[in-house]
């Protein structure tokens, strides 16, 4: 399978960051983990590493939906992607199911709401659909 350029987790909890990035990566997912705390951090993340059309910008993005500071919900109201900026993939990986906040995320820009943790077949389903690759069996 062709990998990724990078991923980015935004996350406040260290553990599931840690999980996370050990499983796209034994999976084959992809070589480069981007990890930001909150919807703040991973903005500027894809600030510095968008900025130029390249393989550093992030393919994917998994986004918790709270967090301190700005929480993915803000993140998802504040984020415009910027030419040359490739095409970016929004994931909610939550473990939230309120119905508030599943309300709140319609009309902002996401392809879908996971629920964690984050699985092989969760990963192998989203690369399926959004990017036309499957995982090794």
């Amino acid at each position: 399978m062709q990998k990724l350029s990078s991923v980015l987790l935004v996350d406040d909890d260290e553990s599931t960051n840690y999980l996370n990035t050990h499983l796209l990566k034994q999976l084959g997912v992809t070589d480069h983990v981007l990890v930001a705390h909150n919807g703040q951090e991973a903005l500027a993340l894809l600030a510095h590493h968008c900025a130029a059309a390249g393989a550093a910008c992030p393919a994917l993005v998994l986004l918790d939906l709270h967090m301190p500071v700005m929480g993915g919900i803000d993140f998802l109201a504040a984020y415009q992607p910027q030419p040359p900026a490739q095409a970016i993939y929004v994931v909610i990986l939550t473990s939230s199911a309120h119905p508030h906040d599943l309300a709140r995320l319609r009309g902002l820009r996401h392809i879908a709401v996971l629920q964690k943790p984050l699985t092989r077949a969760k990963i192998d389903a989203l690369l399926q659909e959004h990017f036309q690759r499957q995982l090794a069996a």
